[in-house]
């Protein structure tokens, strides 16, 4: 039997055709050995070439005399037609997924390097000690609490950013370990959950003041927290936020991975849509960050098909995905369109979504304002670009999130071929009575 033999990528007109989808969807090799054939040009004695069977076998199946059931033989289909592994129901397959970055080969950020504050752990004692004084045994109280707390924690973020919620929630995770010590059974399984879901949030909060290094090493103790849970969903969740760290950090190729990696996991937890969406778009913005347009727009495309699919309900999916709505979808996908240099697709999306935001998603509000000015100054709207960007000093200024004020400050450096012109000179002059 002939060897397996690479090709170029099936084109991306077919990939994203409805009549391939639905062929691939259905594990119609009949239907999609023709498609292969008729749009790509690639015969029968190629394709048995390239899948590892003989040329009767694939006539057989064209002819609708055999079908392949096999998932070895499946995925060696996907992986000589370089079919994505998504549209057949498999994970991504190994040739989807970016290798490593050398780290003499990492891309630069994409954002203008702002220095991060020195990396530490806030000093804790006080706040174990004062938790240390309660009864230290986990009750079923305790996790209605702890979960309240999450639930705080994360509203407050948005409104105020994570800078000052940090000793907080590492306080709580710390409570949370001591707790886990001495639990036992379902109590203790449930305890794993809240305790990962407060790692995340302390990922979440350093990442927000742009402390990568300190925000991964919690990040990596949710992941952890979760695997013992029994939660890939969760997973999921925070394989995507790793995602997003690592595209800041300057790496889009490990960034792609990870997120393919989260997807991966969803989809072994049984795929939910709202989860699946919002995943997409998080690989979207690695590949807008590497320029790598075809490959952001089909992320683009799969995450507004899983939206439609979940219908918006959000019953069935876990709480921590409820916050990706529509507007959410539209904002985000306008970003992803500015970070691939596309600003005339970015600025009536990000526009429509903040004009639909709520007024308390004040760190939100700035980071999206932000987007919407970047992409208005690409567009060379200058008024509409300083009156945008005001909006986000705005709303920096109520809020406490060094990576919001680091690309409101980046916006700023942008805007020096345009120094003399009197929109910007008021708008430096808000920056030195704002931000200093």
């Amino acid at each position: 039997m002939a060897r397996s033999q690479a090709h170029r990528a099936l084109p991306a007109e077919l990939l994203a055709s409805a009549e391939w989808q639905e062929a691939c969807r259905g594990r119609n090799f009949a239907r999609i050995f023709r498609l292969v054939k008729i749009k790509a040009g690639i015969y029968p004695s190629r394709i048995a070439a390239l899948c590892g069977m003989t040329p009767s076998r694939v006539g057989e199946i064209m002819a609708g005399r055999r079908g392949l059931a096999h998932i070895d033989v499946i995925e060696r289909v996907a992986d000589g037609l370089r079919i994505p592994g998504a549209l057949l129901g498999l994970a991504h397959r190994p040739w989807e997924i970016p290798a490593p970055a050398r780290a003499e080969e990492r891309q630069p950020e994409p954002l203008a390097a702002v220095p991060d504050e020195p990396q530490y752990t806030e000093p804790a004692e006080e706040l174990d000690d004062l938790l240390a004084l309660v009864d230290g045994r986990a009750t079923h109280s305790t996790l209605t609490a702890l979960r309240s707390s999450v639930q705080d924690y994360w509203r407050r973020d948005n409104a105020h950013g994570g800078a000052t919620l940090r000793p907080a929630v590492v306080g709580h995770l710390r409570y949370a370990g001591r707790l886990l010590d001495s639990a036992e059974g379902g109590l203790r399984h449930d305890l794993q959950g809240v305790a990962a879901e407060l790692a995340r949030l302390s990922g979440w909060a350093y990442f927000d003041a742009r402390q990568y290094s300190t925000a991964r090493t919690y990040f990596t103790q949710a992941l952890k927290l979760a695997h013992a849970h029994g939660d890939r969903l969760f997973m999921a969740n925070v394989l995507s936020c790793m995602s997003l760290l690592t595209t800041y950090d300057g790496n889009p190729n490990d960034a792609v991975t990870l997120a393919c990696r989260a997807q991966d996991a969803a989809r072994a937890a049984g795929e939910q849509p709202l989860v699946m969406s919002m995943l997409h778009l998080r690989e979207a913005f690695a590949h807008a960050t590497l320029r790598d347009a075809q490959a952001c727009h089909q992320s683009v495309g799969r995450s507004r098909d899983q939206y439609e699919r979940s219908g918006g309900i959000e019953a069935e999916a876990p709480s921590w995905v409820h916050y990706f709505d529509e507007t959410k979808l539209l904002v985000d996908t306008g970003i992803a369109y500015a970070r691939l240099g596309e600003p005339a697709r970015a600025e009536p999306l990000i526009a429509e979504g903040l004009r639909r935001e709520n007024a308390d998603q004040r760190r939100g509000r700035a980071f999206h304002a932000y987007w919407l000015a970047s992409a208005q100054l690409q567009l060379g709207k200058l008024d509409e670009a300083c009156t945008s960007a005001g909006l986000a000093l705005d709303l920096t200024a109520a809020i406490d999130s060094p990576r919001v004020s680091g690309h409101v400050r980046e916006l700023h450096r942008r805007m020096v071929p345009y120094a003399r012109e009197a929109p910007v000179l008021a708008f430096e002059q808000r920056m030195r009575d704002t931000l200093g």
